[in-house]
């Protein structure tokens, strides 16, 4: 039966529900708080540049071409991915440099520079990470975790695939050297996990980068969204911007639709929430319609940590530096520095960065002469009780700035022509999420699979959830895969 569907959100799990259900025969209109599309994808202009707010990994192409055939569309018309070697440069707190690719050949070559001994080690390790990428994402990812019974019948394979090892541990069984680990096991960071306490399933992610490539979008990630949204109207979708969510309204143990700030009402057979899991139960659902998702449990849960983002733009090329497109500078702390962020909940002294160039590739997105840049920190989430950040903001930039300008990029400060950053106050009142955690529900394995919250709601059965809080998780390719769950879960609308 035809349905008319409300999508809550326009990020990446929330326009992919939109165009599979649109592409299914359903009525589907998108509500969008924000004045453009995108939710963390949301694109930043000042000054002639362009700066991607969110997402600029991109990994698992191969879910854009299948979601643009669902609806009978071809990527190339939309949007054009571009290869990237090196993945990454890896940088640790000595400067030395670890680079690596899709090619076999020259990451050992990286490897052997760092540590011989490790390149078989590497190897071993790669075999491995296949059967974990075929049972976590291609077997697992879209599925959705309704019953306990569902986690049982996997169970057997994730104690065969040593599911309850860290990342890091997991990783450490193979590789030797110390910087090397680091370099292999950074990536439950790119979804909101620490590395040592993050189930060694998300070892999948090296499988996944290694078979498929690290993308970028030329224009940046907000041509994918512009894409996706044009898209999506381009089959009849409906997207309404600057129009907050005030409610779900609710009666007789179901979804009725939403309200909006201004009262304005619109009624829907189903409603699929982009926006945060935890912020959607506490925020947007009254309390006497929950029985499972109260206060006190939505507050019991682990959160990721949440992230201080400096984007910047210079009036001058730094092409000349040992820079490359993505860019991570690794701490002396490696270990000690997760335990202040996610543990302890403390803000350090040190850091450890992400640093993105995406002008090196593209520098369309920067005037004539001009660099383009973001700065990414992980910080503790808004649970820290001794970081106010209306005061900390101004003294924590300042610090990475004149890291970056004594280390990086030489008289950065004098060359800075635009500037924005964001804080953990901006994941909590702009982007609606629990404690400004930047990827919602920490990625443990007791909050994996069944243990996350669910893509059908456990409190109405017909209100769904896609992006970072559900099942699969954060990352492009988990919460596209959420939107394959939702579109599976309401079915055609034949």
């Amino acid at each position: 039966m035809k349905k008319k569907i409300i999508v809550i959100g326009s990020g990446f799990g929330g326009l992919g529900a939109a165009i599979r259900l649109q592409a299914k025969g359903h009525d589907v209109e998108i509500f969008e708080k924000r004045d453009k599309p995108g939710g963390r994808a949301y694109v930043y202009e000042m000054d002639g540049f362009k700066f991607d707010g969110g997402p600029t990994v991109i990994t698992a192409p191969f879910m854009f071409d299948d979601l643009f055939e669902a609806a009978g569309k071809k990527v190339k018309d939309y949007f054009e991915l571009v290869p990237l070697s090196p993945f990454y440069r890896i940088f640790d707190h000595k400067k030395r440099i670890f680079d690596y690719n899709d090619d076999e050949d020259f990451t050992l070559k990286e490897i052997e520079r760092i540590n011989p001994d490790d390149k078989q080690g590497y190897l071993d390790f790669l075999k491995t990470t296949k059967p974990i990428f075929e049972k976590g994402f291609v077997e697992l990812a879209d599925q959705p975790f309704l019953s306990f019974w569902d986690m049982i019948k996997v169970a057997p394979d994730l104690i065969r695939l040593q599911s309850h090892k860290s990342v890091y541990k997991y990783v450490s069984k193979f590789i030797k050297d110390d910087f090397l680990r680091q370099c292999f096991s950074f990536h439950p960071l790119l979804v909101g996990g620490n590395p040592f306490d993050t189930t060694s399933i998300y070892a999948m992610i090296h499988y996944l980068e290694r078979e498929w490539g690290v993308h970028y979008a030329m224009g940046g990630t907000g041509s994918i969204v512009k894409g996706m949204v044009k898209l999506f109207e381009d089959i009849g979708g409906k997207i309404h911007l600057e129009s907050e969510i005030d409610e779900i309204t609710v009666a007789n143990r179901k979804v009725t639709g939403v309200k909006l700030k201004d009262g304005t009402i619109h009624m829907a057979d189903a409603v699929v929430s982009n926006a945060d899991v935890p912020f959607t139960y506490k925020n947007l659902i009254d309390k006497r319609h929950r029985k499972k998702y109260t206060d006190r449990k939505v507050d019991r849960m682990n959160y990721s940590m949440s992230l201080f983002v400096i984007y910047f733009g210079t009036n001058k090329r730094y092409t000349d530096t040992d820079l490359k497109h993505h860019n991570i500078i690794l701490s002396k702390r490696y270990k000690e520095l997760l335990d202040d962020i996610f543990d302890k909940k403390i803000l350090a002294d040190d850091f450890s960065l992400y640093l993105h160039m995406p002008t090196i590739t593209d520098p369309s997105l920067a005037p004539d002469g001009c660099e383009s840049f973001y700065v990414l920190s992980p910080v503790p989430h808004l649970a820290a009780k001794d970081i106010d950040w209306t005061v900390k903001a101004k003294e924590y930039r300042d610090r990475i700035m004149q890291f970056l300008e004594d280390n990086y990029l030489p008289d950065l400060q004098k060359h800075i022509i635009a500037e924005h950053y964001i804080d953990p106050l901006h994941f909590r009142d702009e982007l609606n999420s629990h404690l400004g955690s930047a990827f919602s529900v920490e990625p443990l394995l007791t909050q994996s699979a069944w243990f996350r919250p669910h893509n059908r709601s456990e409190e109405f059965d017909n209100l769904y959830f896609v992006g970072a809080g559900t099942h699969p998780g954060a990352g492009l390719p988990g919460v596209l895969s959420s939107s394959i769950i939702a579109e599976n879960l309401i079915g055609p609308a034949a």
